[in-house]
């Protein structure tokens, strides 16, 4: 899997590219692009499709930042997004789940970090997919993702489930139901609140 995995890295610090590279390469993906900057992360990703964009969240003295080239490669479905971030702070989190972010790593990291953090991109992002596919519109896509995620929390620590078996599970529900993705989704957080409210 990691060896077709082709990967586009942005950030405005070169020896973190350069880290990175390495670590990547290592690791058995194939870095096809660098970059130092947002806009030319969208660019470069346009012209190579790559599966996926590893890109910091800020760039010194660039406005427009890592959030707001993953709104673009999401819009246009081009690649997942993961985001290098040093910040916690809770605006660009938020800031960065309404552009369609699927994964975050936090730095420093190490290169044992990588892989989780990119194959639960992956796999997010094919899902994101899955769900605007069946709603065809990307806000109400980002909408229905926040439901649907907190359902697949709920159905893991309940049932024991993967994050992606509990995927399966709500577009199967949806499916067999003929409803969409979201109503399946508030309806296992509905049951789930009333199960918590009985115990109490």
């Amino acid at each position: 899997m990691t060896e077709r995995t082709r990967v586009i890295i942005a950030d405005d610090e070169s020896i973190i590219r350069m880290d990175l590279r390495e670590m990547l390469t290592n690791l058995g993906y194939l870095v096809v692009g660098e970059v130092g900057d947002g806009r030319s992360a969208v660019n470069l990703a346009r012209e190579l499709k790559p599966e996926i964009v590893i890109m910091d969240i800020k760039f010194e003295g660039e406005e427009f930042d890592g959030i707001d080239a993953a709104r673009i490669l999401t819009e246009e479905r081009i690649a997942p997004v993961l985001l290098l971030t040093a910040y916690s702070q809770r605006d660009l989190v938020v800031r960065a789940r309404e552009a369609g972010v699927v994964g975050y790593l936090v730095k420093p990291f190490r290169e044992a970090d990588l892989v989780p953090a990119i194959e639960v991109a992956l796999a997010r992002f094919v899902e994101f997919r899955a769900v605007e596919d069946q709603v065809g519109d990307l806000t109400e896509a980002l909408e229905t993702r926040k439901f649907v995620d907190r359902a697949k929390g709920i159905l893991m620590d309940s049932q024991g489930l993967s994050e992606a078996e509990a995927f399966r599970r709500i577009q199967k529900m949806s499916m067999n139901t003929r409803k969409p993705m979201k109503d399946v989704a508030e309806a296992i957080i509905l049951a789930h609140q009333t199960q918590q409210q009985a115990v109490v």
